[in-house]
């Protein structure tokens, strides 16, 4: 744990709950309702597997992976599932500069980030079990009219 994260000013917002519950429906409805506002950012998640249009991640080869961690490119990372995701570490420097950092992540990593970061945000987002196992659900928002 690095001294000077605990002192920057921004927030982590950490989006977690079980696969299926809507944590990036909501990120996407949270960053259109946000728009431009360049006090908030959502960063692109890097996975190890190819990208879907139920979720807004970046793809990257295992061992591409290990390269960028190896480099310092992720703020954080972790292993779940058999893949690794990791938070670029650009985040460090928009929360240095007093930004809200919305992120899905694993609730893993919820202690170790809390102790990282001295503003650290938890949104839990649940479903009932038959909407976490339902193949065929379909969520679609939109916008109220202005």
């Amino acid at each position: 744990m690095s001294p000077s994260r605990q002192a920057k000013p921004g927030t982590l917002t950490l989006v977690v709950g079980p696969s299926g519950a809507g944590k990036d429906t909501l990120i996407a409805i949270a960053r259109e309702l946000v728009g431009a506002d360049k006090r908030i950012v959502f960063p692109r998640r890097i996975v190890t597997r190819e990208g879907s249009a139920a979720e807004d991640n970046d793809s990257i080869s295992p061992g591409e992976f290990d390269d960028a961690a190896r480099r310092g490119a992720f703020a954080f990372w972790w292993e779940a599932h058999g893949l690794k995701y990791g938070i670029p570490a650009a985040v460090d420097d928009d929360i240095g500069d007093g930004k809200t950092v919305v992120c899905n992540i694993s609730r893993m990593l919820v202690p170790r980030l809390r102790r990282q970061y001295a503003s650290c945000k938890v949104v839990l987002v649940d479903a009932p079990r038959d909407t976490l196992t339902a193949d065929d659900l379909a969520l679609e928002w939109r916008p109220p009219s202005q």
